[in-house]
């Protein structure tokens, strides 16, 4: 698997990521979930590049001209609930695309909440056969939640081709998903890589519960 880091990078998307992380703007839920549509956005435009164009004609008032547009038919597909801001960002970029979407949520199986699961209880998706899916949430810890979101599409059926894409991911998340997809065949995007998981799983910096920094506490 490929992985691109773009906190690597010098652009705007950090500004973005940073003030995800800080305490004193996470206050701001409109904020939040705006930076994330935000980051969503502009991975979109990155991510757009390694699509697959073909010219076309365009009819004009004035005559024909050409234009060099995406052949791919794609399907942004996310996961409940921490997933719809950055999923929106992505559909704002590719406003023709199908959407697709998935329940899994983690819960902790011992009292300490040390030991985690991972279940997914809800899908709905068109038909993704050939198709371009963009696998999108905004936290990629463990991984395992995202593997079985995947495993739920493929349920249904096979895409052609796969992207996915992060705000924050763990350096134990990347590897699960690296072992998970060897070769380069599909590619993630992170708007960065943070170096460790907590006793609790959660990403060390990384940002908190993003689900309830977007929406509120949960019981």
């Amino acid at each position: 698997m490929k992985v691109i880091n773009f906190a690597e990078t010098h652009s705007i998307l950090n500004q973005y990521v940073a003030e995800l992380r800080d305490v004193n703007i996470q206050t701001d839920r409109m904020r939040f979930r705006r930076n994330i549509e935000r980051i969503g956005e502009l991975m979109a435009y990155e991510m757009s590049k390694e699509l697959t164009y073909s010219v076309k004609p365009v009819q004009t008032p004035l005559g024909m001209a050409e234009a060099c547009t995406p052949d791919d038919d794609l399907v942004i597909a996310t996961v409940f609930r921490a997933g719809l801001p950055l999923h929106q960002g992505f559909l704002n970029v590719f406003d023709k695309a199908g959407n697709a979407f998935v329940s899994a949520y983690r819960y902790y199986k011992d009292e300490e909440h040390r030991v985690i699961d991972v279940h997914v209880e809800y899908i709905a998706t068109p038909d993704l056969t050939d198709k371009t899916v963009l696998l999108v949430d905004p936290m990629l810890a463990t991984g395992e939640s995202m593997e079985l979101a995947y495993k739920a599409f493929l349920s249904k059926s096979h895409p052609g081709r796969l992207l996915i894409a992060c705000v924050i991911a763990s350096r134990q998340g990347v590897e699960h998903l690296q072992a998970l997809f060897p070769g380069d065949d599909v590619t993630l995007w992170c708007a960065a890589i943070d170096p460790e998981l907590n006793e609790r799983k959660y990403i060390v910096p990384g940002l908190g519960d993003a689900g309830d920094l977007a929406y509120g506490d949960k019981m």
